[in-house]
């Protein structure tokens, strides 16, 4: 039986929760997973002997429940824990989580994209963690693109051998929208304005509460990262280029309301963008590169870049639609980009592409059901 420790139950966590509770129902007697523990910030809920219901359990309040949960976790092992946070503070903690046995799958960047030395610290814990013949294994698909097979797919690459010529896309279901909406290749007869977009985006909870944070480019920043990193390149957010498109005279405001008051206030800059590039049988797009070839490990601004690009309009980039993410992949073996295209956001599909990485951990220790 693989156990599984989960911290974090909120919109993904429950979600997460849903399709494991599903599992168990079509698998029946013959399934191999279970669900001994979930905590939150402050409240937790544990059955280490017979596992909780997925679908029903009690938090309470606890005084240290992620200490608890870990404990719990060492006592159920083998034992998966679930981060669906996108804490600092429990990124922190996947070393020793490691060093115990515990696998480790999540969505949560901060681990693979914060300091490069927590980064080292995860590797080393999957091969020095636990014991010779049970070493833990970590998962994190979904921190780039959702339930997207990109980790996996780059992961494949490097380690059959291929050369990374340039990893490039639309990592941002946010700003894929946006653009796709604001940005097209024939001018709409009433062209929409860029704040409208933007406020259409936030009531559809596309954006985070504040819309800034995704505009700053931070959350593509982190994906070029850990790409980077899992090919291989020295990548840091301190030294990655990132254009912040949220207008200078913006980024101090106070409050998410106040920033959206004083965006209609810059439509026509944006506007001016759009027209040059559409001048030109172009449109705008916010591209994440990953370009191991053209610089060195020391010049990192050389290597990797996060830019409104523009792109022709027969572009694969500049035909996405919705908020569809969209990855493509040179190589020396795929000269003629390997493209993995579908929604890279969503409750629902990040869940998935956690879920299958549990499997995946199931499969690996023998839980499988065949």
């Amino acid at each position: 039986m693989l156990s599984i420790a989960l911290v974090g139950p909120g919109l993904v966590g429950s979600e997460f929760l849903a399709q494991i509770a599903a599992h168990q129902r079509r698998a029946g007697a013959l399934s191999r997973l279970r669900v001994v523990a979930v905590c939150s910030s402050a409240k937790l809920a544990v059955n280490p002997l017979d596992g909780l219901d997925p679908l029903k359990f009690e938090l309470v309040p606890h005084a240290s429940p992620l200490a608890e949960i870990a404990r719990v976790a060492r006592a159920a092992s083998p034992c998966v824990v679930v981060d669906c946070t996108s804490s600092d503070a429990v990124a922190a903690m996947y070393p020793a989580w490691l060093a115990d046995g515990l696998h480790v799958v999540t969505p949560n960047k901060k681990g693979f994209s914060g300091p490069a030395s927590l980064f080292d610290a995860i590797r080393d814990g999957q091969r020095t963690g636990g014991s010779i013949g049970k070493r833990p294994l970590v998962f994190h698909e979904s921190t780039v693109g959702a339930g997207l097979p990109i980790i996996s797919t780059l992961t494949d690459l490097v380690e059959t051998g291929d050369e990374i010529v340039k990893i490039e896309g639309i990592f941002s279901g946010t700003l894929s929208y946006i653009f796709n909406n604001f940005s097209t290749a024939t001018a709409p007869a009433n062209p929409p304005k860029f704040s409208d977009i933007v406020n259409v985006a936030k009531e559809k909870g596309y954006t985070e509460p504040d819309p800034r944070d995704d505009l700053n480019g931070m959350d593509v920043g982190r994906k070029v990262v850990i790409l980077g990193r899992v090919a291989g390149l020295p990548l840091s957010l301190d030294t990655l280029p990132i254009e912040n498109i949220v207008p200078e005279p913006l980024r101090a405001i106070a409050s998410a309301s106040e920033f959206m008051a004083k965006l209609p206030e810059f439509d026509h800059h944006f506007a001016a963008m759009n027209e040059k590039a559409r001048a030109n049988g172009r449109v705008l797009r916010c591209v994440g590169v990953v370009d191991p070839i053209h610089g060195s490990s020391v010049k990192l601004a050389e290597l990797s870049d996060v830019n409104s690009f523009l792109y022709d309009s027969a572009h694969p980039f500049a035909s996405l639609k919705g908020s569809d993410n969209i990855i493509a992949f040179t190589t020396r073996r795929f000269p003629s980009p390997l493209i993995v295209q579908g929604a890279g956001a969503g409750a629902a599909v990040t869940a998935f592409g956690m879920f299958s990485d549990v499997l995946k951990i199931a499969a690996r220790v023998g839980y499988a059901n065949l």
